[in-house]
């Protein structure tokens, strides 16, 4: 089975130029099951019920999401609607909206699909992501078993992948935009990379005009985030995990542009 992840989509030019790569990119790779983060998915950021249909529309399966999940209310509803959508699990409030794991019927086999976001530099006040890891396994109705985490560090998510290994199919990071160089399969079958990296603006700072960025960072004042336009670029990782398993087979990262 090909699982195809990518990485968060920020704003309409990253929707639009994912919807003119994805149809091909599927074809040709045999993908069966597209995930795609996308918390940055609305203009300004956060996602709406727009930018989740026009997802979707465009062959996306199931979304996953992180600490901009909430910016907008006008999404709470869908979240809890939905059964495409996952948020982080880890947060501690049982009235939160929205799920934290979902169990997608491809038709060929359930995939499981768990969205966690890391401890370090995110949001403070969330359940530990290993622990909260250790309660979402339970709740799995398949051996294929995705995990999005959505952290800060490179040392949280290789030590969450390291963690889950050989108890999970995948996981992928999410939530630095910038799309490392280590996708792999872990020694007990885990496929992993450390950030799937943004489908978004090429010359932007994590889909930001770059001189809004340089400023903010310069003079330490606030700034009105737009953003930035020009062209694109779509990042995701592609998993192959074998069926009767749930062991990943090869991990590769995708650039297309």
């Amino acid at each position: 089975m090909r699982i195809l992840c990518i990485g968060d989509v920020v704003g309409s030019a990253g929707c639009q130029f994912l919807r003119s790569k994805l149809p091909a990119l599927k074809r040709f790779h045999g993908v069966d099951l597209v995930i795609c983060n996308g918390e940055n998915s609305a203009d300004g950021n956060g996602i709406t019920p727009q930018s989740a249909q026009y997802l979707f529309d465009s062959g996306v399966d199931a979304l996953t999401l992180g600490n901009h999940t909430f910016r907008r209310r006008e999404v709470y509803e869908l979240l809890d609607e939905n059964p495409f959508i996952v948020r982080p699990a880890n947060y501690p409030s049982k009235s939160t909206p929205g799920k934290g794991i979902i169990n997608i019927d491809t038709g060929r086999r359930i995939v499981t699909l768990i969205n966690l976001m890391g401890n370090l530099g995110v949001e403070d006040g969330l359940e530990n992501a290993f622990e909260c890891a250790d309660r979402m396994l339970e709740q799995a109705e398949s051996k294929i078993i995705i995990v999005d985490f959505h952290a800060e560090t490179t040392s949280e998510k290789r030590a969450m992948g390291y963690y889950l290994d050989g108890r999970v199919s995948a996981m992928f990071g999410t939530h630095t935009h910038v799309q490392t160089s280590d996708a792999q399969v872990l020694p007990k079958g885990t496929g992993y990379i450390t950030d799937a990296g943004m489908t978004g603006v090429i010359h932007s700072v994590l889909g930001v005009k770059t001189e809004i960025i340089i400023n903010r960072l310069r003079t330490k004042l606030p700034e009105r985030f737009e953003q930035a336009a020009g062209e694109c670029s779509m990042e995701a990782v592609l998993f192959e995990v074998d069926d009767k398993s749930g062991k990943c087979v090869t991990a590769e990262s995708l650039r297309m542009e």
